[in-house]
């Protein structure tokens, strides 16, 4: 089997256009045939040179590992990846709204893991916006905001949860309401329960679980129902400030998030059976046989 070129990367990260990546998006390198040219260097913006949390080092070395440790199970690269890669680029959710970050990091830093991670068998390439797109569906934009949406705290665990089924990001991080801690908190809570009770058409319980949550969300205020805990805005400064010394995080175990404070649990316990009840009575899609049969049991 021919491996990808090498990608000579930057060494530091910065901002490419969105009209960079459609002039230099090639079907060559969509299908991990060829990498960046001379000519989309010149299209960067800015790099962020005046900050150790820039550096792509970093960054490098994670997506070297995931492709490392899961040839053989891509899809399971997301859940290991994800809280790796928010606690490495240390952001507040401003800085990480700028998709020219993102784009930047997939067309010069890593496009060949864009590639492997994404390249379709039937078509031969990575679609265009796993390189530039929406959040919920570009390669490194959907890790990091997974992470930050489902994290509890400094606690990575539900980021993990989060990735048990591709349906929960893409779906769930698609909803206007998962911005509500408690209400990301719940939803993974009913995951983590379908998952250990192997229930049958996972990924079906969870699209309508999201369905019946988006529809309850607009017509329910859930921050009222269920008020969160403050966040402290002084301990991600924190915690962002010490990405000049922090060393690069652990492969083996997972890192610690910010400690800006964890998820009222009790505003949890609240929307919890409350999703339930919506997920019971939600409709469901019906199957063909072969179609119950073919699923596998992590959704991928």
């Amino acid at each position: 089997m021919s491996r990808a070129p090498v990608v000579d990367y930057p060494a530091v990260l910065g901002f490419l256009p969105d009209a960079a990546v459609t002039k230099h998006l090639s079907h060559s390198m969509q299908a991990g045939q060829e990498f960046p040219s001379a000519g989309l260097r010149r299209s960067v913006v800015d790099l962020l040179e005046n900050e150790p949390r820039w550096r792509a080092e970093p960054v490098r070395a994670l997506v070297d590992e995931a492709m490392r440790r899961f040839e053989d199970q891509r899809s399971k690269a997301d859940g290991w990846l994800a809280p790796r890669l928010h606690a490495t680029l240390r952001m507040t959710r401003a800085e990480a709204s700028n998709n020219r970050f993102w784009n930047y990091l997939a067309m010069l830093v890593a496009p060949d893991y864009v590639v492997w991670r994404h390249k379709s068998e039937k078509r031969g390439v990575a679609e265009a916006a796993r390189f530039s797109g929406i959040h919920y569906v570009q390669t490194f934009a959907r890790l990091w905001w997974a992470a930050e949406l489902f994290r509890d705290g400094s606690d990575y665990r539900p980021v993990e949860t989060s990735f048990a089924y591709q349906d929960v990001v893409n779906s769930v991080m698609r909803l206007d309401v998962i911005d509500h801690r408690p209400t990301a908190a719940a939803i993974i809570r009913i995951v983590q329960r379908i998952r250990d009770e192997r229930m049958a058409n996972p990924s079906d319980l969870i699209n309508a679980l999201s369905k019946a949550v988006n529809a309850a969300g607009s017509t329910l205020v859930f921050d009222v129902i269920a008020a969160d805990a403050l966040v402290s805005h002084d301990a991600l400064v924190d915690w962002i400030a010490e990405s000049a010394y922090a060393p690069e995080v652990p492969w083996d175990r997972l890192p610690d998030g910010p400690d800006d404070g964890a998820v009222d649990k009790a505003a949890v316990e609240l929307l919890v059976p409350m999703f339930e009840k919506l997920l019971s009575e939600a409709p469901r899609r019906v199957r063909a046989r072969k179609e119950v049969a073919n699923e596998s049991d992590d959704g991928e």
